[in-house]
């Protein structure tokens, strides 16, 4: 490791939606974090570590930034506040379909001390190129602190915010181990592959209401053996999580089960159970018994 090696924390914030799981996983070059079309994906701070010869950057993708109506909202706020707090540079996400004003009350609320990076994302919605200019120039004009930055995300046009970032990152030995991806156990993300896959294939307000535990992770010779509980607010939420005649909990079972063997590069065997815990979003003991402990 040379004298010269670049580590430090870069923490990405914005609001719901706006691309930033999708960031992480384009700059990690790995599908580490669930993504949806839904708001509120996120809901834990989720360190991806990408390590190079040169450096290490450890970044952190936080719950998008809302006003909280319940503890469990309280607990993501908390974690964005938390990522705040060790942050060597900051990398807020707009999508540049949205207003001026979202982004400038998001940087107002988090009041940045750190370098900041502004990624004006989801260009490709941009039809034309000189439209894409002239939005930078509008708000580079804004935030001349930032460094403004238009990028696809999800066309994996990503590839010129790591220079920048080495701009501002300190020269340190690195933090983690260099096989390291993530601060997070692998149970943390089969967890989140099968509540993705329940953003995927139910509507309305089931995703929001539901969480997933691991009940138990048995690695055999030949497969994996899981067993999850996803947990629901109410009894008619499980009727519809299970769907008539079971149809709707065997296909996410399916689903689940493929997206699991894909990131675990071998054969699962899946079971899933519903258990229904009333008002489980408000109450404090749940919170910390499924994993939101901010």
């Amino acid at each position: 490791m040379g004298e010269h090696f670049k580590s430090g924390f870069v923490n990405i914030f914005g609001a719901p939606n706006a691309g930033k799981s999708t960031l992480l996983n384009a700059l990690l070059g790995e599908r580490l974090v669930i993504t949806s079309h839904k708001v509120q994906t996120t809901r834990h701070r989720i360190m991806g570590i990408l390590n190079s010869d040169d450096y290490q950057i450890v970044f952190s993708d936080t719950p998008g930034i809302i006003e909280p109506k319940y503890k469990l909202h309280e607990k993501m706020m908390r974690q964005v506040k938390s990522a705040l707090e060790d942050a060597d540079v900051a990398l807020l996400v707009h999508d540049i379909t949205q207003p001026l004003d979202e982004i400038a009350a998001i940087g107002e609320a988090l009041r940045l001390k750190v370098p900041t990076i502004l990624l004006l994302n989801k260009t490709d919605l941009v039809k034309q190129k000189s439209e894409v200019e002239k939005i930078k120039i509008q708000y580079a004009e804004r935030f001349p602190s930032w460094v403004v930055v238009p990028v696809s995300a999800l066309k994996n046009e990503v590839e010129k915010i790591i220079p920048i970032i080495l701009n501002h990152l300190p020269q340190a030995p690195p933090f983690y181990p260099e096989d390291s991806m993530s601060d997070r156990p692998v149970r943390f993300f089969v967890s989140e592959l099968i509540r993705e896959q329940i953003y995927t294939l139910y509507h309305e307000e089931i995703p929001y209401h539901t969480a997933v535990i691991i009940q138990s992770f048995e690695e055999k010779p030949t497969l994996t053996v899981i067993k999850a509980e996803i947990i629901v607010a109410r009894e008619t939420q499980k009727i519809i999580l299970i769907g008539k005649g079971g149809s709707l909990i065997k296909q996410l079972g399916i689903n689940s089960r493929k997206s699991i063997e894909e990131f675990l590069q071998g054969k699962v065997h899946l079971e899933l159970f519903v258990k229904v815990r009333p008002k489980w979003r408000d109450n404090d003991t749940y919170l910390r018994e499924y994993g939101y402990n901010g």
